[in-house]
């Protein structure tokens, strides 16, 4: 047997079951079922609030929309998932409920709020951390004291104890929400630089992998850091200057091929699948891939919280961070210009980013070195579909 087929014998042995323990766990699994259900408090909240609006074009209604409506997010998906980890935890789902929408009002931001939408703005990106926290936690517990105390006492203790703590910091004028903002914070400051890419690349894909959209989570505090570095880029070029900055918003075009995960070449590996499940999945997704909107794919396959594909979706956006960066930094591709959407297909947006016919080679590249990494994880995926008996 040679190393490669040694070293996958022994993630499937070592790896796999730890992972495909956490994600099979009841949390996990209730995360999974409640954070897709819980994007329409996202678009619901979007045309309320573009709705509120009271001047501006569409794009501006829906900037100034954007925050506020993943507060509206956040206040579903916590009563999505105390419902669903209660069911899984055999906890009273009224109590669960009950608990957890308390603690998670008495939770809010209020002294940053004069009316509901400036409230729900407030709550913004840490919203969907606080609903998580306050879910599993509240439900968590409850289950765990039942357990030691019975269902009378365990249950009313855990009540108590969920709300009361709830209570006392915000008496106490401690609220989790600016702690949540305070840890989130700093990766806006990060700048310019290779290990800020890789901490948001990392950030981004670890949330992505047990189902927070991250991209998404991080837009309130990068974007703004990075839209700025970006105008620069776009500055110097008009007046025929040096371009000042590697990292900015289109630089994650190279990094993320297909969104976050860099999951184009996963979706064109399992177009040739043995497992006919996943070459549905894939021809069904590969339209939205090129677009660069990988959500089909991460709930359809799913690759949230799965044991055998979160590794390369973590490991392969770092190792393109590292190339694209190194490539530009030494000059064989240059600076991005330009802002483009990520809706825009590849090649088409690298080149139109940097008008640098390089960047085309560059993105190749990191498509071959993605579909390198993803290919032995697949191949464990497949074998795992087949044992499960998918149809081939």
């Amino acid at each position: 047997m040679n190393t490669a087929a040694l070293r996958l014998r022994r993630i499937e042995a070592v790896v796999i079951p730890r992972l495909r323990a956490f994600s099979e766990s009841p949390e996990m699994l209730a995360i999974r079922w409640a954070l897709p259900w819980s994007f329409i408090g996202l678009a619901a909240g979007l045309v309320l609030f573009m709705t509120l609006q009271p001047a501006g074009d569409l794009l501006t209604r829906f900037s100034r929309s954007f925050g506020a409506a993943f507060g509206i997010m956040s206040a579903l998906l916590v009563v999505l998932l105390a419902l669903d980890l209660a069911r899984r935890r055999r906890v009273p789902v009224a109590l669960a409920l009950g608990v957890a929408i308390a603690a998670f009002a008495l939770s809010l931001p209020y002294g940053r709020a004069t009316s509901f939408e400036s409230l729900a703005k407030a709550l913004g990106s840490s919203g969907l951390f606080l609903a998580i926290g306050i879910g599993l936690i509240s439900v968590s517990l409850m289950a765990t004291l039942r357990a030691r105390f019975g269902p009378r006492y365990g249950l009313l203790a855990g009540a108590v104890l969920i709300v009361g703590a709830a209570a006392l910091l915000r008496v106490a004028g401690i609220s989790l929400t600016d702690a949540l903002d305070v840890v989130i914070a700093p990766l806006g400051t990060l700048g310019d630089t290779l290990p800020a890419l890789l901490i948001i690349t990392l950030v981004e894909t670890l949330l992505w992998a047990v189902g927070i959209h991250g991209p998404a989570l991080l837009a309130a505090v990068v974007l703004p850091v990075y839209i700025q570095l970006q105008a620069q880029n776009t500055e110097a070029l008009a007046h025929g200057q040096p371009l000042p900055h590697i990292v900015t918003v289109s630089m994650f075009l190279f990094v993320f091929p297909g969104g976050a995960g860099a999951t184009l070449p996963l979706v064109l590996l399992l177009l040739r699948s043995r497992t006919k499940r996943a070459r549905t999945v894939a021809y069904a997704t590969l339209v939205p891939s090129l677009f660069n909107a990988n959500e089909p794919l991460m709930f359809g396959l799913p690759l949230v919280l799965n044991p055998y594909l979160c590794v390369p979706f973590v490991v392969a956006p770092l190792l393109l961070a590292v190339v694209s960066w190194e490539a530009i930094h030494l000059g064989l591709v240059a600076r991005p210009a330009f802002y483009i959407p990520s809706t825009i297909p590849l090649p088409f947006s690298v080149f139109l980013a940097t008008k640098d016919w390089r960047s085309i080679v560059l993105i190749a590249l990191n498509l071959l070195l993605a579909a390198a990494i993803y290919m032995p994880f697949v191949a464990l995926f497949e074998r795992h579909e087949r044992m499960l008996g998918a149809d081939e």
